[in-house]
């Protein structure tokens, strides 16, 4: 027997829709916005230059031997890098809050989605006895 949506009724066309079309497509939503906060945040190219200078900011160690301006070169890099390193980190923490909060806002919307026809049922059914 070949299955024919022309034969469908009104009630078992919503099931299919509800309970496979549409879970589908919310699911292919949400990988999306998972795809968008990976890319946006890029956390793992953030983890692998870390400690990489901020903005490409390093300065030039000098030709010559002068203590004084090797040490003020060396701190300046040290300094770049560590602010690069600050702000690398507090990048990586907020994508990874923002990452979670997708997919927990996610979770929510599809379960949300496949509960909403029972809710309205039971509110339905305590709506009329009431």
């Amino acid at each position: 027997m070949e299955y024919s949506k022309e034969e469908d009724n009104i009630i078992t066309s919503w099931f299919v829709w509800h309970f496979y079309e549409m879970p589908k497509f919310l699911f292919l939503v949400w990988k999306n916005y998972l795809w968008f906060g990976s890319n946006f945040f890029s956390i793992p190219l953030l983890i692998l230059t870390l400690f990489s200078p901020w903005r490409r900011y390093k300065w030039r160690y000098p030709k010559g031997f002068d203590i004084g301006e090797y040490l003020s070169t060396f701190i300046s890099n040290i300094f770049s890098r560590f602010m690069g390193a600050i702000c690398r980190i507090a990048l990586i923490v907020f994508g990874i809050i923002t990452q979670i909060f997708i997919f927990t806002a996610g979770v929510i919307v599809i379960l949300f989605w496949f509960i909403m026809p029972f809710i309205l049922v039971a509110l339905s059914l305590f709506l009329i006895s009431f």
